[in-house]
Parts: structure tokens; sequence; C-alpha cells
């Protein structure tokens, strides 16, 4: 018999907030950790204004070894270990032995790139002939998988251990993988969640498809403005974002707190067919995921309370909310409410999914809706399929029953998953 999955543990490395506290204090009152990047700014950008984790030498110094932070240079993978090892730890477990890995214990963490910085620091030593001066953590710094190796060897798991990537829906689409590998049965729990790198090596070549805001670069707080109709591009953003999923049974055995249970979820792709391309969305693709995911959790669209959105603070976005309007057969007062949590964090890229579902989740453990920030001028398109009060511009007291959380991304690829506040 399949067993329920819930999710029992929440980590954070974000730029509106690298604890669980910060983060939920930052999402219910709207607190912007958007700033200006001088960085950008001397380098040319035409956005000059990012997310990044404000975390410094000691706060690291907590999660790495002396061994392990000698020549680390990996943003995304410190981002990683950080949310990683913090979730870990929210959901009461403990590390493996030395002598035995957990067995029951693995890991799905992804990212989009890792270690672009190592990499550049890398490229100078080989062309200059100092092969030697790479150092022994070179390789595991710019793999991909360098971010599940890690995790998986500080806390011993012995299940599955890998790393996916599907651009922005990365996060997303890890937590339904995990909540698949629970429910057959392969494993008891999964620590899950996904990072990104910061900085200009990342995020250039957005800023050269001109689709970063460049009106801003004084008032980095208003510079992302997802629903909004003078939204104008994507911040760019980075962090982590970790959640540990369980299986019922063994999160009763052990008596955990339980923040939520996944229901079910869908991945698929528009094949970058039917108006579908590399950078944009097959609507029937999104709608077909949205009801698949409704389908698979064994719910109706009239179940869904809230959705937190992709919606990225471009055109794209009322696309996005018709998309959900159409697959969910609901509209103006009827439809659920809806935010985005790029508002005030930027677009995370590969971390995207995985910091929203955390911000997601803490919805069902504060009762309340967390409120959209810069849409005082709601897109008109928008307009005409929601109403107003479905879109909260503050906090507001409402206990969820079950969230929808989807993630769209590059390559036309989608992830949605259903969360509802557990009930035994």
């Amino acid at each position: 018999m399949e067993d329920r999955v819930v999710v029992t543990g929440l980590g954070i490395c974000a730029p509106n907030g690298v604890t669980l506290n910060d983060f939920t204090n930052s999402l219910k009152k709207g607190i912007s950790g958007i700033s200006f990047q001088q960085k950008l700014k001397d380098l040319n950008f035409g956005c000059q204004v990012a997310g990044i984790p404000d975390i410094n030498e000691g706060y690291i110094n907590r999660y790495f070894t002396p061994l392990q932070l000698r020549g680390l240079n990996a943003s995304g993978l410190v981002y990683g270990v950080i949310a990683g090892t913090d979730a870990w730890t929210d959901a009461g477990l403990t590390k493996a032995q030395e002598d035995e890995p957990d067995w029951d214990s693995g890991i799905i963490f992804g990212t989009g790139i890792l270690g672009v910085d190592k990499f550049r620091e890398s490229i100078h030593l080989v062309d200059a002939g100092n092969t030697r001066r790479l150092g022994s953590t070179s390789v595991i710094q710019t793999m991909a998988s360098g971010i599940s190796a890690y995790l998986g060897g500080i806390l011993g798991s012995g299940n599955q251990v890998t790393t996916n990537s599907s651009a922005c829906t990365t996060g997303t689409e890890g937590v339904i993988m995990a909540y698949d590998r629970i429910r057959s049965g392969k494993a008891k729990r999964i620590l899950t969640g996904s990072c990104s790198d910061s900085g200009p090596y990342v995020w250039g070549g957005f800023d050269a498809m001109r689709i970063l805001p460049r009106k801003y670069n004084d008032t980095p707080s208003n510079a992302s403005r997802p629903l909004s109709a003078s939204a104008s591009g994507f911040v760019p953003g980075s962090g982590a974002g970790a959640l540990v999923l369980e299986s019922l049974t063994s999160a009763k055995k052990r008596g955990a707190k339980i923040y939520a249970e996944v229901l079910g979820g869908a991945i698929n792709s528009g094949g970058q067919r039917g108006g579908g391309s590399m950078t944009a969305p097959n609507s029937l693709s999104v709608q077909r995921c949205i009801k698949l995911a409704l389908k698979n959790s064994g719910i109706e669209s009239k179940d869904i309370d809230a959705i937190n959105g992709h919606l990225t603070a471009t055109g794209k976005d009322p696309v996005e909310v018709l998309n959900w309007s159409l697959a969910l057969g609901r509209s103006g007062l009827n439809f659920p409410f809806i935010n985005s949590f790029k508002g005030i964090m930027g677009h995370g890229l590969a971390a995207a999914g995985s910091m929203e579902c955390v911000g997601a989740l803490l919805q069902f453990r504060e009762e309340q809706i967390f409120g959209n920030v810069n849409i005082e001028d709601l897109h008109p398109e928008i307009e005409k399929l929601v109403d107003k009060s479905r879109i909260p511009l503050k906090t507001i007291n409402f206990i969820p029953k079950t969230i929808a959380k989807a993630s769209f991304g590059f390559g036309d690829v989608n992830a949605c998953v259903i969360f509802s506040n557990f009930k035994d």
C-alpha cells in the first residue's frame, strides 16, 4: 500500500532571509531583499540590482569544515549546504554514524549551474600553466552534482543522492521527484531543494537579452513587479531552499512535526511547439500540467485555495494567470488567492522553485496568505480575469486547505505540485 508523503523540515538561504524566522517575517511584511549591486554597475550592466543572500564568513564557518573551506568559491553550493543542513535539523533528524550511512534517506538537490566563479578562477590558472594550484576541491565545486554530493557526505545519506536540472522548474520538479520516490516505497525520506549561484557571470546573459529591469537602479525595492502593468523584466536573484519529504509512517513513528502533506504533482514539457519556445511557454502544456497535477492529487479545481505562481514580472505574467484560469475553470471572485514572492527576492532561477515552495508552505503554519508587492497598477489583462481581492497587496489572515505551486522554465518545461494542510 502506498504511503502518504508529508513535509517535516524546511530550510532557506534567500535574499530576504537566511533563517526561517527572518524569511517568514519578510514574506509577511513585504520586506524586500533586493539591493543595488556596485559590481554590476562597474561592469556596465543595464540592470544593477539583484537579490543575494546576506551571509558573512562567520556564518559560513558553521556549515563547512576547515578543509572544505579551503579554496571554496561557489556561492550556490554554499547557499545549498546552508538551506539543506538547516532543513534536516528543522526536521529533527541527525547525521548518520561514521561507520554506516542512513540507507533510508536520500537527496535530490538541483541546480542550474554551479561554481561559475570557481570555473573562472580555474580557467585563469589553467591558461597560465598553473594547473597544480587548482586545489583538491575545484572539481566538486564545479560539477553540477557537487551540491548533492556535499550534502550526501555531510548527512551520510545512503539512498539515492542526485542532482536534477531543469532551468526555473528545478526546485519544484525536485519536490515531485522526491514525492514519487517515497510514495513508491524506495525511500523513507528525501532532502530535496535547489540552489543557484549569484553574480555577473550568471546574470550577464539575461542582461544582454534585455529582460532585466533597467529603470530601478536607484530604487531597488521597486524593481521586481510581478502582475504589474509597469513590470519591465525580472530581477536576478540567487539562494537556495530545501524541504525534507518523508513518509507519513516514518514521520509519525518518530513524532515529527508536519508542515503539510504533498498530495501529488505533475511535470511536462510543451516541446517548444504550439507557441512554446526556448523562452516562452506552450500555454496548452501549462494547462495540461496543472490539470494533471490536480488529477494525480485526487482533488478538483474548486479545492485550490491559493496559488503561488511562477510570475516573474515580465510580459508573460498575464499569460500565466490566463492559463491558471483556463486550467481551473475559475475567474473573478471565484479565482483562488494568488501571489508571487519574486517581488521581494527576485527570480532565483534554478533556486526559485524550492525557495518559493518553502514560502508557500509557511502559509499553512502562519495561517495566512502572504501579500504581493509593487502591484499598485495591476495589469489590465489580469484585472479582467481575477478580482482584485484575490491578489492581496498585504498579508491576510486565512487558513488555506490546499495550495498549488508551479514553476515554468527555459526550454518550455513545467512543474506543478499540490500541498495540503495536513489532517491525520
